[in-house]
């Protein structure tokens, strides 16, 4: 098979067929106010499409639709076994079209097409697949009791689910949630970020294709504050999973509490601590490990290890591996299989990382790469890998989430002093600790605050079979693995006396 080139995606991306309309009950539709909002790609700054802006009307719509489904198309009734016989072939078609999928995905947020292709479609296609394939070995319980009772444990779907991800991974963060909600039998309305629409939208019409009913999964593209405020707010909608800024996160708090109390997921920001210890045991794979966990997908990553704890003892030659290893992260063009870093997801966001640099200059921080805007000749939002040194746990690019590919390198002192830097957060995502101590490496892991630690490693691996969420204002609730069913489903107790 010839090596798909440069030339071969740009056709792709050429020929690609947008779709603009929000897509109800297994029909296209316009927002029924007819309003529109430009979708933008990051790479150029070129207008992609005006898609439908959906809004309380749109929501009130899909919510009734899925209602509609829940009750009385039979999916939440379906065998698990015959409902995971049509993820596992909505996954088929997710495969059958990745092309098309990835090429949607660069063209919406500005990624490598390389990641595309190799991390985020291929891991869509086995989340839905993984789910399909656990819709019926999800077993239900007897507990223990007397002889003259039976009392049994059983999980419901909880019924009109809504879904409301973000734009750093599209289709990947739906696939998180429309996984485990469609195969525990759930109806579901997808809200994905308006930088963002277009390979949500692609993705319902595959679903519809596989099987799937008519307004079982609903996608209602349109702004945060109308859209995604509606859903929050509807009286109808059972549970929201939401992935995306801590702040967004406590809206739709609120919005629970301001309506009927729904189930609330929140997987929120993240300020992850990436720690070198003394003895970490190959300081070259943990500089290149430094450098990837903050520069891959332009550091726009909810467990970017934006905060580089290096002990003392090591800083400086350590560092000086990190700043070579950020030499082979390269600005290029997204659709280009070469190009390893791609374009912030759009003028916005570009404009707020550059603020976070200009900030840590006025704080005191040491510029050691980068720090400027690449590629303006492109029309597009880039920005070069940036290293900062000499940062202190007080400067704000060591408090707050930047999203982009800006790095703080924090000193420190011993184990101890490593641990109340890391857990120095409101944030609790991921961590990592490189040492070839195991004992100190189990006592680190334990002490830190986060929801993922990895050790001698960042991030190695998509496996489907652990859970991933946060502590503290990183969220509640977790994504991946069979816990995730837990969000979508009810347990009731049903007693009978004998």
């Amino acid at each position: 098979m010839s090596e798909k080139t440069r030339g071969y995606w740009q056709a792709k991306a050429k020929d690609a067929k947008i779709r603009t309309k929000a897509f109800i009950e297994g029909e296209w539709v316009d927002a029924a106010s007819g309003e529109t909002f430009e979708t933008i790609n990051p790479a150029t700054g070129e207008v992609i499409a005006h898609i439908a802006s959906c809004d309380k009307a749109d929501v009130d719509k899909a919510v009734a639709a899925a209602r509609r489904a829940f009750s009385g198309t039979g999916w939440s009734d379906l065998h698990p076994t015959k409902r995971g016989q049509i993820m596992v072939n909505f996954s088929r078609l997710v495969a059958e079209n990745a092309d098309e999928l990835a090429v949607l995905e660069v063209m919406d947020m500005g990624k490598p097409i390389s990641d595309a292709t190799s991390i985020d479609i291929p891991a869509v296609v086995n989340c839905l697949r993984w789910y399909g394939e656990a819709a019926d070995k999800v077993l239900d319980e007897i507990a223990p009791t007397d002889a003259g009772s039976l009392a049994m444990v059983t999980r419901e779907p909880i019924g009109v689910v809504a879904a409301v991800v973000p734009w750093n991974f599209p289709a990947l963060m739906a696939a998180w949630k429309l996984g485990p909600a469609l195969a525990s039998g759930n109806s579901v309305i997808l809200k994905p970020a308006e930088q963002s629409p277009l390979t949500a939208l692609r993705l319902a019409e595959l679903a519809y294709e596989a099987g799937i009913p008519k307004g079982v999964f609903n996608v209602v593209p349109g702004l945060g504050h109308t859209a995604g405020k509606a859903l929050g707010l509807h009286m109808d909608v059972d549970g929201l999973a939401f992935t995306g800024s801590t702040q967004v996160g406590k809206y739709f708090m609120e919005y629970s509490g301001q309506s009927n109390l729904k189930r609330i997921a929140l997987e929120c920001g993240g300020k992850s601590p990436h720690i070198i210890m003394d003895d970490c045991p190959d300081l070259d794979a943990a500089a290149n490990a430094a450098a990837g966990a903050i520069f891959f997908n332009q550091g726009e990553v909810c467990t970017a290890g934006s905060r580089l704890l290096v002990d003392k003892k090591i800083k400086d030659k350590f560092l000086a591996k990190v700043l070579e290893a950020a030499k082979g992260w390269i600005p290029g063009d997204p659709l280009d299989p070469k190009t390893n870093l791609g374009a912030i997801v759009d003028k916005e966001q570009h404009g707020r990382i550059m603020s976070f640099v200009e900030k840590a200059k006025s704080e005191g921080g040491k510029l050691e790469v980068g720090g400027s805007v690449a590629r303006a000749e492109s029309g597009g939002y880039f920005i070069e890998p940036t290293v900062f040194d000499g940062v202190t746990p007080e400067m704000t690019i060591a408090r707050e989430e930047i999203f982009g590919p800006v790095l703080a390198v924090i000193e420190f002192d011993g184990e101890e002093e490593a641990i109340e830097i890391a857990n120095n957060t409101i944030y609790g995502l991921a961590a990592a600790v490189w040492s070839k101590d195991i004992s100190r490496a189990h006592r680190m892991a334990r002490a830190l605050q986060a929801g993922t630690v990895w050790v001698n490693c960042w991030d190695p691996t998509g496996d489907l079979s652990i859970p991933f969420g946060g502590y503290k204002q990183s969220g509640f609730g977790r994504d991946k693995s069979l816990h995730a069913f837990d969000k979508y489903t009810n347990l009731k107790t049903t007693w009978v006396q004998l």
